[in-house]
């Protein structure tokens, strides 16, 4: 089954857990790791890898003691990530669970989280405890990526997730925008 046919199936499936109708770009997920200090990043996660696009180019770039998994709650995208990128250790579970996977993965603290998620679909309970749980595993000065659609900016979604993101952390920037992305996308850099 190719990547874009995965999504749509997906995305009609489960519309609030999968916001898009296809996978993010090479050059998207380019700029998604450009926001990780691989030369100091111990430990990275990923948050909903998807078909393994951000996992592809998160292996290329870490270094080999760098340690990395990837948390995806569909098992349709957790099998892709799997196929895609063998290497990589992928749990099929929520975000939510990331404390506990850290404890299984013998994680203290985390350096850096990419993520893939359609945080404006989420509704604001969810997005809280992502976010509460996630801080638990984040080290101060730790980043967070993220990112989103412009058009999305125009929801009311789209601006709580933004005010949620500058309440949460001390620096949040975005970079330029991915126009080789359908629809053309931006990256949130925050850090902790």
């Amino acid at each position: 089954m190719s990547d874009t046919l995965a999504f749509v199936r997906n995305f009609l499936k489960q519309p609030t857990t999968i916001g898009a109708i296809a996978p993010s770009s090479r050059a998207l997920a380019n700029m998604m790791v450009d926001s990780v200090d691989w030369d100091n990043a111990k430990t990275v996660i990923e948050y909903g890898p998807g078909t393994g696009v951000f996992t592809e180019q998160i292996v290329k770039r870490m270094r080999p003691e760098t340690k990395f998994f990837a948390i995806e709650q569909s098992d349709t995208f957790a099998m892709m990530t799997r196929r895609r990128v063998p290497t990589a250790t992928v749990h099929q579970a929520s975000v939510t669970d990331v404390v506990k996977l850290c404890q299984g993965e013998s994680v203290d603290k985390v350096d850096a989280i990419i993520c893939g998620l359609p945080w404006a679909s989420f509704p604001e309970s969810l997005q809280q405890s992502c976010f509460d749980e996630m801080l638990k595993v984040l080290r101060p000065g730790g980043v967070f990526a993220t990112f989103a659609y412009w058009q999305g900016l125009l929801l009311p979604a789209g601006l709580r997730f933004r005010s949620r993101l500058k309440r949460t952390f001390t620096e949040v920037k975005h970079s330029p925008t991915v126009m080789m992305n359908l629809p053309p996308a931006f990256v949130y850099r925050c850090r902790r």
